[in-house]
């Protein structure tokens, strides 16, 4: 009897140690087939912007009512290291709006501001996986710098997503998709509201999860929003089973602005104080990095 029990002992022992080593493999599978791959990234530790993997936009199609005409230039668009880039360790991405009045574009557009908007359509684009960029802003009324991306076809039938848009109170961001039937004044927003000690002004990862059936949101990797494909097709078609590229702009005052703020003058969105932090070069979006992960 002695034998027999350290017998069926050994038995459990081996059939414990098989049903874990099972167990541990199907834990490993499954690690694997879900580890991320970094797919673009930027660190912005150039010297200038990398050409390669951005394009500079040039303002011709006017939108939202907006101050800026968008320029190429290192006035407005460039990279800093050390100080200047306020804690970004390898350098950042700048950009900067500037006082420019009585500025004509090439195709006879006036405006008093120039500004920047850079993009990776044609570059890099990608369908599936996380968006993710380290940002810090400035606190200003109408200021309106975004972090998003945009389809390769017509807008909005191949979607918009909104993953950071700051209106000038520092003490929210929001997101929001734009879609065919839900798109201009989309029901698809939301706001996260931050604490007073972690305002816009401070560093955060503002980004997004894409899959074929959700977009979930997340600032510093806190989800603050979900948009489900069923939540989309009460209005219209799902507009994110396409490929997106990848969009950093600084936009001033305009229509939706002036709608948070109801400034009127001097210019519609954007009151005096904030012009005057734009002619001081004090109006900026620093960019850390920004980064774009699909699972294998």
């Amino acid at each position: 009897m002695i034998h027999l029990n350290y017998r069926y002992t050994f038995i459990f022992s081996f059939c414990g140690i098989f049903v874990l080593s099972t167990a541990c493999l199907a834990q490993k599978k499954k690690a694997a087939a879900t580890i991320s791959k970094i797919v673009f990234f930027d660190d912005f530790n150039g010297n200038k912007l990398d050409r390669s993997k951005w394009n500079v936009e040039i303002t011709g199609m006017h939108v939202n009512n907006e101050l800026q005409a968008y320029t190429d230039t290192n006035a407005t668009i460039f990279t800093v290291k050390g100080a200047a880039a306020e804690g970004a360790k390898n350098g950042a991405l700048l950009i900067r709006p500037q006082s420019m009045p009585g500025f004509v574009t090439k195709d006879g557009q006036h405006f008093d501001f120039i500004s920047g908007r850079i993009n990776t359509k044609g570059k890099f684009d990608f369908a599936y996986g996380s968006a993710e960029a380290r940002i810090k802003l400035t606190d200003g009324a109408g200021l309106w710098p975004a972090w998003w991306m945009l389809g390769n076809g017509e807008w909005p039938a191949t979607g918009e997503v909104d993953i950071m848009e700051y209106i000038g109170e520092k003490d929210w961001a929001s997101a929001a998709v734009h879609g065919p039937g839900y798109s201009g004044e989309t029901p698809f927003v939301n706001r996260l509201y931050f604490d007073a000690s972690n305002d816009v002004t401070k560093w955060h990862i503002y980004g997004v999860d894409w899959t074929p059936d959700y977009l979930d949101f997340k600032y510093d990797g806190k989800l603050m929003f979900r948009v489900s494909r069923k939540m989309a097709e009460h209005y219209g078609k799902w507009a994110f089973d396409n490929k997106k590229y990848l969009i950093f702009d600084y936009a001033l005052g305009g229509a939706y602005p002036e709608k948070i703020n109801g400034v009127k003058e001097p210019y519609n969105g954007l009151p005096a104080s904030t012009v005057k932090l734009i002619k001081n070069h004090q109006a900026k979006m620093l960019v850390d990095w920004v980064r774009v992960t699909q699972n294998k």
